[in-house]
Formats: C-alpha cells, sequence, structure tokens
C-alpha cells in the first residue's frame, strides 16, 4: 500500500489533492493529511511515507521548519513542495534540499499525478 501524506494549512487545498490522487492513483493507497507541519512530526515517523506533499507558507512551523527538522529513518519519501509561491528565490531554495524531489504548484493537477506516481504504477504492473 502507498502512504501518501499531505502537509498544508489550507483545507480547501488538501481536498482537492486528495480526490485528484484518488481519482487518478489506481494501486492502493492511503492518505495522512495536516493541517499543521508541527502536528505532521508526531505522526510522521510512524506513517514512514513512500510520499509526501508539503506546503511551505503554513503558521507556526513552516514548510522549510519541517524539512529541516525532519530527518527520515530507514527509507527517505519522495517530498514534493506543493505552494501557491510563484517566487523564484523558494524555488531555488527548494532545489538546495536533496530530499526535495520536485517544486510545483498548487493547484495540484493531474500530469503531475500521473508522473510522480508512474514508477510506482509501474513497479506494481510488473511480475514479481
Amino acid at each position: 500500500m502507498i502512504k501518501i501524506v499531505l502537509i498544508d494549512d489550507d483545507p480547501i487545498s488538501i481536498f482537492v489533492t486528495e480526490k485528484l490522487i484518488s481519482r487518478n492513483l489506481l494501486e492502493p493507497f492511503k492518505v495522512f493529511s495536516f493541517r499543521s507541519a508541527a502536528a505532521a512530526l508526531k505522526d510522521i515517523y510512524k506513517i514512514r511515507p513512500d510520499y509526501l506533499f508539503l506546503d511551505i507558507n503554513m503558521p507556526e512551523m513552516n514548510g522549510w521548519d519541517f524539512l529541516e527538522t525532519f530527518k527520515p529513518v530507514k527509507k527517505d519519501p519522495e517530498i514534493y513542495i506543493l505552494s501557491s509561491s510563484i517566487d523564484e528565490m523558494d524555488i531555488t531554495k527548494a532545489g538546495q534540499y536533496k530530499k526535495v524531489k520536485n517544486y510545483l504548484t498548487k493547484p495540484l493537477i493531474k500530469q503531475y499525478i500521473k508522473l510522480i506516481f508512474s514508477s510506482q504504477i509501474s513497479q506494481g504492473n510488473q511480475p514479481s
């Protein structure tokens, strides 16, 4: 089962992202959503996600603080920044984190979902 974590303080963004994933991902999956990066840090080590979508502009603890604090154990999830910011400084900063796979602007679109999960889908379709 694919485990996906969404961290975003905007409930509408979480809703839209979950719907888009559920309509386009055929493999079994479970989404864990958090409206606070600090709350996500409390559970993320138990979840051990395969994919993580992270907003950067949030109160209390922003996405950059989360990236500095989060140290995956055993396996690294694919981390995608999902932000409404189109600021070149944010995009450049995201590229400085080795654990960030890509910077995506909101709203998440179907083509992104297909690209992100295509390796998982092709692995699932191969005989073992």
